[in-house]
């Protein structure tokens, strides 16, 4: 364990030398074994600071009998969803000078069986799964510890860290109501979709007899949401075109004035669409989305309210998760709580 700088070698002797401790002791506080006070611990890892000292993994990875190295895969080529759970992750397993390995499978299983037994052969300590999608995932077989993250295992007994989407929309609804609509309607993704039908329900409880037509069910598309905008415009109606007025003015009482979509690419197609038949948004009609995705949220026109999934303390949870796994320890399923951000869509300018 030595470190070469301004031309001399540090040594972990020269780290015990300064704290005043043994090297047996100052090997264990570094990494973080034996049964050793909190304050020593604290006076090696000062004097290793302030000397530059960085141990060799390769000979801590011997003395511990680990390799302080985690895989993650994922099936989300774009990175949308994995690479936010990828940075809360590294958030909390750089607390156990831990390092990440990622694997992209790419949806193919073949692919993934590989990066399994790759990972296994590297000895990673543990394992972290997620992907694009909310749906659940059959689970993965290999003998060290596993998380899911975003994307669930469909085994109860493993250990899930999901979005609570219900709570997101819910928020979204009651956001809704307080600007003072009261003909709503939703429009969402494919109904075989966990997310698409949980973030419907979460919607549907608050919004009770504000919500003025049957949830729209479609894709995860902004062709989608201009789509809607006419299905409803055939169904229910909008409010007048221009008026500028909103709610105050009872321009909501002749259709819809807000549309609450499941996700921004949908919310981005519904504003396009409303623009295109001469409505306001929000003064005419309010639209809120789900995803807090910025090239969508940010570049819509006018600027999205959301909902911020919170992917990297989601992440931040998987990680602290499998820490507590990988140290023999106990961990439970949990849920992680997204947050309403509102914008220019839903309260104007």
């Amino acid at each position: 364990m030595t470190l070469e700088r301004a031309g001399r070698t540090v040594r972990i002797t020269d780290v015990a030398a300064l704290a005043g401790v043994s090297i047996g002791t100052a090997s264990k506080a570094l990494n973080g074994t034996g049964q050793l006070r909190e304050s020593t611990r604290a006076r090696v890892k000062d004097a290793a600071e302030k000397l530059g000292f960085v141990g060799d993994a390769r000979a801590r990875a011997l003395s511990s009998g680990r390799t302080y190295t985690v895989g993650m895969i994922t099936t989300d080529s774009f990175g949308r969803f994995s690479i936010p759970v990828l940075l809360g992750a590294e958030d909390a397993l750089s607390a156990g000078q831990m390092a990440v390995l990622l694997c992209d499978t790419r949806d193919d299983h073949v692919r993934e069986a590989h990066y399994l037994r790759s990972l296994a052969a590297r000895g990673v300590d543990g394992i972290i799964v997620t992907g694009r999608s909310a749906d659940a995932r059959p689970p993965i077989d290999v003998p060290i510890p596993v998380v899911y993250a975003f994307t669930p295992s469909t085994d109860p007994d493993d250990v899930s860290v999901t979005l609570d989407d219900a709570a997101g929309s819910a928020a979204v609804a009651a956001h809704v109501l307080s600007t003072g609509r009261r003909r709503v309607a939703i429009v969402t993704g494919p109904e075989r979709h966990r997310s698409a039908v949980r973030r419907v329900s979460g919607a549907t409880e608050v919004l009770g007899a504000s919500l003025v037509a049957e949830p729209l069910y479609g894709e995860w598309s902004e062709r989608w949401g201009r789509q809607a905008v006419d299905v409803l415009a055939r169904g229910v109606g909008l409010a007048s075109a221009g008026t500028g007025a909103g709610v105050a003015s009872g321009s909501g009482a002749l259709g819809v004035d807000a549309i609450v979509c499941g996700s921004d690419q949908i919310a981005r197609g519904v504003c396009d669409r409303l623009r295109e038949l001469g409505l306001s948004v929000p003064d005419d009609v309010a639209v809120a989305g789900f995803d807090d995705w910025d090239v969508m949220a940010l570049a819509s026109r006018p600027p999205l309210t959301t909902v911020d999934l919170r992917l990297e303390e989601l992440g931040r949870v998987a990680g602290r998760a499998l820490l507590d796994l990988i140290d023999g320890g106990a961990a439970a399923s949990a849920t992680v709580t997204p947050a309403l951000v509102v914008r220019e869509s839903t309260v104007g300018a």
